[in-house]
């Protein structure tokens, strides 16, 4: 090859080299100026539903920097694999745990499914309504003969560990999921009570559980149960009432338990709502109308910019001036329960005896957000009739009884007593 040829070839791969290292130079320019959400390609429908004035940059750089830099934990030799979708899912968790908000949740696919067996009535675990309660994990109530209730678990016991881990920060969503599991395995749960000065362990079995709902079994005055387990009049004329859950079956079993009371002959009714955690706003509302008059407030919602939205009396109102009624009220009694007993406090249908309510006085709308996976938000507060609000400050007794230690080593029932008493005028 002549020189002048080689000259020319060499020529032109030197051009070619500086073209390319302008062309790589500003390939790489701007690409540092494309947004982080561009260079996302995994994931469809970035930009549905963004709303418009806030700045999502700096969360397309956070995912695009873990999907670069993070190693994946190994448990033993196992990879544990974290999908972009599980990605999605933690982020909405994050979205929503950064509203401090205990009673609003996101329930990722498996969750959900635990939730729809849940509010269906039967489900597996140990039976107890757990809660945040100045920032601690709480149970508001066992479930009456459930597993949580058999092991020892008591309403306000404060839940420390779950089989062995921390639950300082743990929100109700995460600490329901690790309580609940098959019948016949066991969870170890790390409790601090009010009156024991060091924290101990409960290990639960896990069962199959059924939500109660109602009963009118009734210890005479004797001692001795009632053998009719539908009647509830004790010998000396009061009538007892024990409500468990405000279920959807909840007014038609109230209705049956009103009407019994009626044929009875008494006038004097008590409603035992200890260790209830609520349930259903519309069953207290209809509860509620068989002893005021229609269009008497039961409970208020408080919603955001100022929009309240009023629930009033159905107006059955069966009962006369000659109704003496107590309702029993302790800190498992929660929700729909504080709504009942504080509107019939306030109308004076009714005296309140036993120990402060636990104070959970929200409204959790569930908004399903994929064919999967639902938002469980609170969307209200509860007020009393006359605008006091249930979650800020709960419901003090009119008669504040204690139970001691030694009152349940003795299956002694002090609150009971005192309701008691309350009736027959003593």
């Amino acid at each position: 090859m002549q020189p002048q040829s080689r000259g020319r070839i060499v020529l032109v791969v030197i051009v070619l080299l500086v073209l390319g290292g302008v062309f790589y130079a500003g390939f790489t320019a701007g690409m540092r100026n494309v947004p982080d959400i561009s260079l996302v390609t995994e994931l469809t429908n970035k930009e549905g539903d963004k709303p418009s004035e806030v700045d999502f940059s700096a969360f397309w750089r956070a995912w695009r920097v873990l999907n670069d830099k993070y190693i994946p934990t190994k448990v033993a030799t196992t990879t544990v694999a974290v999908t972009d979708q599980d990605k999605v899912w933690g982020a909405i968790s994050g979205l929503t745990a950064s509203l401090k908000d205990p009673y609003t949740i996101f329930f990722p696919p498996e969750e959900a499914k635990i939730f729809e067996s849940e509010i269906s009535g039967t489900f597996e675990g140990v039976g107890m309504e757990i809660g945040i309660k100045d920032k601690i994990l709480t149970v508001v109530a066992p479930l009456k003969d459930t597993p949580a209730e058999r092991a020892g678990i008591r309403s306000g016991d404060r839940i420390l560990k779950i089989d062995g881990i921390p639950t300082d920060g743990m929100g109700t969503d995460i600490a329901v999921r690790k309580i609940r599991g098959k019948q016949g395995t066991t969870v170890r749960l790390t409790v601090s009570r009010e009156g024991r000065p060091e924290a101990f362990d409960l290990s639960v079995t896990r069962g199959v559980i059924n939500v109660p709902v109602i009963d009118t079994q009734v210890k005479l005055s004797d001692g001795t149960i009632s053998p009719d387990k539908t009647v509830g009049l004790r010998s000396d004329g009061v009538f007892i009432i024990r409500l468990y859950s405000f279920t959807a079956q909840s007014p038609d079993l109230f209705r049956g338990a009103l009407r019994e009371f009626i044929q009875s002959g008494s006038t004097k009714l008590l409603l035992d709502l200890r260790g209830n955690p609520g349930g259903y706003l519309e069953a207290a509302v209809d509860m509620a109308s068989w002893f005021l008059p229609a269009g008497d407030v039961v409970v208020q919602e408080e919603y955001a910019k100022d929009d309240v939205r009023i629930y009033r009396s159905h107006g059955y109102d069966v009962f006369n001036e000659n109704l003496r009624m107590v309702i029993l009220i302790d800190g498992g009694s929660a929700s729909a329960s504080e709504i009942l007993a504080g509107a019939l406090r306030e109308y004076k249908i009714a005296e309140l005896v036993g120990a402060k309510t636990f104070g959970k006085g929200s409204v959790q709308e569930l908004v399903p957000l994929t064919a999967d996976t639902s938002l469980k938000v609170t969307v209200a507060r509860w007020l009393t009739p006359s605008g006091k609000s249930i979650s800020e400050e709960g419901l003090i007794p009119d008669y504040e009884v204690e139970i001691t230690q030694e009152d349940l080593t003795k299956q002694r029932d002090p609150q009971m007593d005192k309701a008691i008493s309350v009736l027959l005028g003593k």
